[in-house]
């Protein structure tokens, strides 16, 4: 399929296709408060080095639902591929890497990093720092569930202060909601324990803070954890490099 098509667009000579069919899939995830396009300066860095990225719409909806509809695009992929979530993300590509072989490492950007029985509400909390109560602004549903919002005046300091205001406005505006069921949602499984794990995440995060991540990757035995000094919730965004060469680390692991 996808690495197929690639290899078959090459063309020459057997060791170039063998060098591309070699390089995973890079499947990036977002979470709540964000789209995909989140991911534009991460993508720009791997598609630069070779890779082929794929940014998932994530519906938001539930942890269970989001995680098939992403199993079911990984299970489309020939070869390898990487999983990256961020934030809410995390949740669902531990989710949905059970039962895909294929799946060759989990990499978490600011991101949750679930034991069974776990919800983003209860790892949030786990330790003190995070802000988002605060600034979340709820939409009542017609099926009896609430879309959960940032409130735009808030967006900035919470979720991406390192990023220039007049793209946090954007993303404001932009932002998808997640519903409060989806945060609430108890996880099932734990790949990161037979998959291999990354994480980075930053000092100043208000939405998970530092010492829920820190402890989040030294309980998974992450193989690599990059702390970035400053850093908010949104580093795809404020951090693409970092965020690039970590997913570019987890990719050419053996």
């Amino acid at each position: 399929m996808i690495a197929l098509a690639a290899a078959a667009a090459l063309g020459g000579t057997a060791g170039g296709v063998a060098q591309d069919v070699a390089k995973p899939t890079i499947v990036l995830v977002h979470g709540a408060f964000a789209d995909a396009s989140g991911w534009g300066g991460v993508i720009a860095r791997l598609n630069k080095d070779g890779y082929q990225t794929i940014a998932a719409a994530n519906p938001l909806r539930s942890v269970a639902g989001d995680a098939a509809a992403l199993s079911a695009l990984v299970k489309s992929i020939d070869g390898e591929v990487v999983l990256v979530g961020h934030s809410y993300g995390g949740l669902v590509i531990t989710e949905a890497a059970n039962g895909n072989a294929n799946v060759k490492a989990l990499v978490y950007v600011a991101a949750f990093i679930p034991e069974v029985g776990e919800s983003a509400f209860v790892l949030s909390g786990k330790f003190p720092g995070s802000t988002l109560g605060d600034a979340l602004q709820p939409v009542p549903l017609a099926d009896g569930n609430v879309d959960l919002y940032i409130q735009p005046p808030k967006f900035h300091d919470q979720f991406a202060a390192d990023v220039p205001a007049d793209a946090t406005g954007l993303m404001a505006a932009t932002q998808r909601p997640v519903t409060q069921a989806a945060l609430e949602e108890l996880t099932t499984v734990a790949t990161w324990k037979s998959i291999p794990a990354y994480t980075v995440y930053g000092s100043a995060d208000h939405n998970i803070p530092a010492g829920v991540q820190e402890f989040m990757a030294e309980r998974a035995k992450v193989v690599d954890a990059v702390a970035i000094e400053g850093g908010s919730h949104a580093l795809m965004v404020s951090h693409p490099d970092e965020v690039a060469a970590l997913i570019e680390e987890a990719a050419a692991s053996n």
